[in-house]
């Protein structure tokens, strides 16, 4: 296996949970939500602001598209922090964990522009990555290869030297098929263990 450089996370459900559904779910009730998700594709219009639209902007018109829905869908702005929460703090301790080894560690997020920016005023740690990949900068979201490649010319560092937590099969899946190496994240507890098996943390330094 080809020796470690630097490490890659994702954000969402990797260090933050994002459950959109949840938070409509605590709002409307499980049966309006699947109504709303079932009549706006919210998820497609959260692709475009992880591409780079307007965060605001976009909301709002599909709100204005969708007028019975309007003020549901225009949470997705508004109230935008409280689906991006809670922290998973065990993943921010092994972040730090790593970059106290000296550990290159790198974001590889599908995001916002704007969105982003809002995260960074609520959770400070997003500002401590070595380097940071944002889609919503970069104009394309994972699985695109594009992404992955783009990361791959930035940082200089061989594909197979990466290794890259992800919550997605499907970003997993693209990352694996341009030689990277890949942990499908299901919790903070499996991620400790494969950067321990990598032995890039020890067993204290990783608890």
């Amino acid at each position: 296996m080809t020796t470690v450089s630097a490490v890659v996370f994702d954000i969402g459900n990797v260090l933050i949970e994002w459950q959109p559904e949840r938070f409509y779910d605590a709002q409307i009730g499980e049966t309006r939500r699947r109504e709303m998700f079932a009549a706006i594709d919210l998820h497609g219009m959260n692709d475009r602001v992880d591409r780079g639209q307007d965060f605001r902007a976009t909301v709002m018109e599909t709100a204005a598209r969708h007028a019975a829905w309007g003020p549901e869908v225009e949470m997705w702005h508004d109230r935008w922090i409280e689906m991006a929460t809670p922290v998973i703090d065990r993943s921010v301790r092994l972040l730090r964990a790593l970059r106290a080894a000296r550990v290159p560690v790198f974001a590889l997020s599908n995001f916002g522009i704007q969105s982003f920016a809002l995260a960074e005023t609520h959770y400070p740690f997003l500002g401590e990555f070595d380097r940071r990949y944002i889609s919503g900068h970069m104009g394309v979201i994972k699985p695109d290869p594009e992404i992955y490649a783009q990361v791959e010319a930035d940082c200089g560092i061989a594909p197979g030297a990466l290794l890259f937590a992800d919550a997605r099969p499907d970003n997993i899946a693209a990352a694996a098929a341009r030689g990277w190496q890949t942990h499908l994240f299901t919790g903070p507890d499996g991620w400790a263990r494969a950067l321990v098996e990598q032995g890039l943390l020890t067993e204290e330094s990783a608890a």
